[in-house]
């Protein structure tokens, strides 16, 4: 195929798991599971706050919200891969690729801002609590999350118009199970400084400065605890935020570590393994996290489901 621009290029192919097809069904088996209970454990948890008015407040709301977008973020990848493998055709065109590079960067971005909005909550909720209410009233509530599908929309937008001016000069393999952008990248025949470059601007700009509010944010959640007097009051106030510091460890230390690997071609095959753990294990575990050791939540999905939650 002669040189030309992203139009001229019809297919990519998403190698995915290249493991033996003897083990195909096996791994059909098992991510059409994590995506069933992906899907309907979030689903509930959304239901959950949406029907019960106790759940009506800020830390819900931000909940929910999480939960909605695990749901799409885990679909832009997870039916096109179980599709691949039903098939056995590896194919995606060139504009199906795009789409779900656009759709993930999207999903993912609006991940890490949730997560740092509900940090900036339990931050308000311990350490200002007699203002809490004040501050955190649902135009702010509503506020944080349309301002984080604005910057989530933008960001995707322009690195999906950056790959729009790459070429690509044959039929690309992607050692992955989606068109993930360093990779796409990765493959360009044409010259990919600025992509490069606003790539990493991105991770620096759109992750590590939220990595770095959640930090601070719980810097000063467990200077306050300290400042506790009963063994109790440290508890409950830890207690809120432990479900939070587990999803923002699992999301950042799995996703961070495959962009940081992602540059040596040996570890192609175990970054794609490795993104499956906040690509579809944190969006499966966060329903469970978070409801497992929340009384409010149980009662509302036992009301929902009509059988007790442990």
């Amino acid at each position: 195929m002669e040189p030309g621009n992203g139009t001229q290029i019809s297919d990519f192919l998403l190698l995915g798991f290249s493991e033996g097809p003897e083990l195909q069904p096996l791994i059909f088996g098992l991510f059409l599971s994590m995506y069933l209970i992906t899907v309907f454990g979030n689903l509930l948890l959304v239901l959950a706050v949406a029907s019960d008015s106790h759940l009506h407040t800020p830390m819900y709301f931000f909940l929910a919200n999480l939960s909605f977008v695990d749901i799409c973020f885990t679909s832009t990848t997870i039916p096109k891969m179980l599709w691949n493998i039903q098939t056995q055709d590896n194919v995606i065109n060139y504009a199906g690729c795009l789409s779900q590079m656009y759709f993930f960067l999207l999903y993912a971005q609006l991940d890490v801002f949730l997560l740092t909005v509900m940090a900036y909550d339990r931050f308000m909720a311990i350490c200002q609590p007699l203002h809490y209410m004040v501050i955190m009233n649902p135009q702010l509530c509503g506020l944080l999350v349309l301002v984080s599908w604005v910057i989530s929309v933008l960001n995707s937008l322009l690195q999906s118009l950056m790959v729009l001016r790459l070429t690509f000069c044959t039929v690309l393999e992607i050692p992955h199970f989606f068109c993930e952008l360093n990779q796409v990248v990765g493959r360009a025949c044409s010259d990919t400084f600025l992509n490069d470059l606003v790539i990493y601007f991105n991770t620096v700009l759109l992750a590590g400065a939220p990595l770095a509010g959640i930090v601070y944010s719980y810097s000063k959640i467990v200077s306050t605890i300290c400042g506790i007097s009963s063994a109790q009051g440290k508890y409950k106030a830890f207690s809120t935020c432990a479900s939070h510091i587990s999803i923002v460890s699992l999301f950042y230390s799995t996703g961070l570590g495959v962009y940081l690997s992602s540059a040596a071609p040996q570890s192609s095959h175990s970054s794609a393994v490795a993104s499956v753990m906040y690509t579809v294990v944190t969006p499966m575990l966060n329903p469970f996290i978070y409801s497992l050791r929340n009384k409010d939540i149980k009662l509302a999905l036992k009301r929902i489901i009509g059988v007790p939650v442990m």
